[in-house]
C-alpha cells in the first residue's frame, strides 16, 4: 500500500508551525494530527478541543486524507472578524495595517 505525504499546520497568536508527515493510504485527520506531534509544540493550547480543516474546508477529525492534503488546525476566535474591522475603521485603520508609533 503507498504512502501520503501530508502537512499539518496550526498557529497560535505568537508562532506557527508547518510539520509534514508520511502515512498510510487510508489515514484520518485525527492519525495526521498525532504523527505530527504537533500538540507537544504547544503545550498551552488543547488541539484535541478544537477544529480541524483540510485546505480551509472544516472536516471530522475520521475524515480520510489524500496524498497532498493541508491539514489545519483552528483556533477559536477572539473577536468576529466583521466586528475587529468594524473597530479598526473608527480608529481609521485596516485589516493588516501596522501602526506607526
Amino acid at each position: 500500500m503507498a504512502d501520503i505525504r501530508v502537512e499539518v499546520v496550526f498557529a497560535s497568536a505568537a508562532r506557527q508551525r508547518l510539520i509534514a508527515v508520511t502515512l498510510g493510504r487510508g489515514a484520518t485527520v485525527a492519525d495526521a494530527i498525532s504523527e505530527s506531534a504537533i500538540a507537544s509544540q504547544f503545550p498551552t493550547e488543547n488541539l484535541d478541543e478544537l477544529q480541524a480543516g483540510v485546505w480551509g474546508k472544516l472536516v471530522e477529525r475520521d475524515y480520510i486524507l489524500s496524498d497532498g492534503d493541508r491539514v489545519e488546525i483552528y483556533r477559536t476566535l477572539e473577536m468576529d472578524p466583521r466586528q475587529a474591522r468594524r473597530q479598526l475603521a473608527l480608529l481609521g485603520r485596516t485589516m493588516g495595517q501596522t501602526t506607526k508609533d
